[in-house]
């Protein structure tokens, strides 16, 4: 990392209607650095990054280039002068090629057709050159989406970006392609690209930021290095109040059998088997965590057991009632909560409004439906009730939940969840993509929910968490499930090698 500033923000303000998510911000970025702009969710720093981007104009500030003031007014502006950008959700076309979509709107032609050769080539000497191995003849669609994300930071370098921001690409990735990234982000710092790194994760800040700028409510809290702070005092410049960043339980007291599932079988879109042979069992009163590396059939899983994908054989039974194949009322009406895995294509009608978006389960039913007539004052004093309970930071609860932010988003389906007479709750990865304020938060509901009684099925891809709230551990590779263990006989080493897919004899040996 060298001294020169390749990259100033100065008194950047930016305002929505009824929203201050800027309030004269200050960041810099010197050549060959990777500075991590952290804070919670709604703290104001993906904002900023579109106003330096181009895609938000400021209200008030300015932007500087190696010394020299400049004017943003749109992404191609960004583009010429050396600034690339990755989005969470990425801007890829599935169904073209990887070239396809690194050339879309800066096309080589030779004569009147395109120049496919010259660009397959680019993508070839870019991957080399930077450790980003790509396949430029691949369809995007075949891909998984870590090779999704290189396709998008070769994009970036394609046209000649040597200022890179990263918009929490963690947020999607399993624990091996996060190191992955890390990996690339070294190299392309050696080679003199600066990088701005967006994320709440404060594990990952401290692995590979070379500074940290924290942001909350829309300002600069303050800019440290990994050498000078640690998890605890991140935390607390970013939500303002010391975070308990342990998950703090009491042992579990089990009761009776909640959730049975029996040989289950299930398919995935291809018509291969997703789910082999899944047995297991939740009793009330305890959280049983499903560990394993994304793909390895735990996404089918629930979605079978809450009803979004057909079961090809096998039982499962909600207090003993049989509801093998059920559609979604159903399975809710037997007593089921779920905290899906796409919050915005499954939990969420990001149109409608907070207020209709919390009762999107009870609708029908009274108090918010009368004679088949919705009662909108019930629905909205039902709306202002939750927002306030469960803290969902709103301008106001009547704006369309696309307004809001994911942490936010999160919470609308946390509250409309828990707040009903539940026996079992089914959460997968429900906090993926949140801070570590919402991360706190939701783990504090989840053990309350047990505490009260409720069964708990909890899917994670973050070890952490499984080992943290849950009290049993099944564990899936191939669909299947390799092993239950108690949580106090789990290790990550030992979970890791059944993720990997080995058996209980290889474990005794790896351990002896």
């Amino acid at each position: 990392m060298s001294q020169k500033k390749v990259l100033q923000a100065k008194g950047i303000t930016k305002r929505f209607p009824g929203v201050l998510a800027n309030d004269g911000v200050d960041c810099d970025l010197y050549k060959g650095e990777i500075h991590a702009l952290l804070g919670e969710n709604g703290a104001g720093k993906t904002t900023l990054m579109n106003v330096i981007y181009g895609l938000y104009e400021a209200d008030e500030g300015e932007i500087f280039l190696n010394g020299e003031m400049v004017d943003i007014d749109d992404p191609n502006d960004a583009i010429t002068y050396g600034i690339g950008m990755v989005h969470q959700h990425f801007m890829l076309i599935p169904v073209f090629t990887v070239a396809e979509n690194i050339m879309l709107g800066a096309e080589a032609v030779r004569g009147l057709a395109l120049d496919r050769r010259s660009v397959v080539e680019r993508v070839r000497e870019l991957s080399k050159q930077y450790g980003l191995e790509v396949d430029p003849h691949a369809y995007v669609r075949d891909l998984p989406v870590g090779l999704q994300q290189r396709v998008e930071i070769v994009k970036a370098l394609y046209r000649g970006a040597d200022i890179l921001i990263l918009d929490e690409p963690s947020a999607v990735l399993t624990p091996q392609e996060v190191e992955e990234l890390f990996r690339i982000m070294r190299e392309l710092t050696t080679q003199g690209v600066s990088i701005i790194f967006i994320t709440h994760k404060l594990k990952e800040v401290l692995a590979i930021a070379d500074r940290i700028t924290v942001m909350r409510a829309g300002k600069t809290v303050g800019t440290v290095t990994p050498q000078e702070t640690d998890e605890a005092r991140l935390a607390a410049m970013m939500v303002g109040r010391e975070v308990i960043l342990k998950v703090q339980k009491e042992p579990a007291q089990p009761g009776e059998e909640i959730l049975k599932i029996e040989d289950l079988h299930v398919l995935d879109e291809r018509g291969v088997k997703a789910v082999r042979g899944v047995s297991l069992s939740v009793r009330a009163g305890e959280i049983l965590g499903v560990a394993g590396v994304q793909g390895n059939g735990q996404s089918e899983l629930i979605e079978a057991l809450t009803g979004l994908r057909p079961v090809e054989s096998g039982a499962v039974s909600i207090a003993n009632e049989d509801v093998t194949g059920n559609p979604p009322r159903s399975i809710i009406e037997s007593g089921t909560a779920h905290i899906p895995e796409d919050r915005q294509r499954h939990g969420l009608v990001l149109s409608y409004p907070v207020t209709d978006n919390l009762v999107l389960c009870t609708y029908y039913r009274p108090p918010f439906a009368k004679h088949n007539v919705l009662d909108h004052q019930a629905i909205d004093e039902n709306g202002r009730r939750l927002v306030e309970a469960f803290d969902i930071r709103t301008p106001s609860p009547y704006v369309p939940t696309a307004k809001l932010s994911g942490g936010n988003q999160q919470k609308v389906i946390v509250a409309r969840e828990l707040s009903r007479p539940i026996k079992l709750l089914i959460a997968n990865q429900p906090t993926r993509g949140l801070d570590v304020g919402s991360i706190e938060y939701i783990h504090r509901e989840i053990i309350a929910m047990r505490d009260a009684g409720c069964a708990v099925l909890l899917v994670s891809a973050e070890l952490d968490e499984i080992m943290a709230l849950s009290d049993r551990i099944a564990v899936m590779y191939n669909g299947q499930v390799m092993d239950v263990i108690a949580v106090d006989d789990a290790s990550k080493k030992k979970l890791g090698l059944l993720m990997a897919g080995s058996t209980e004899s290889v474990i005794e040996q790896e351990a002896g």
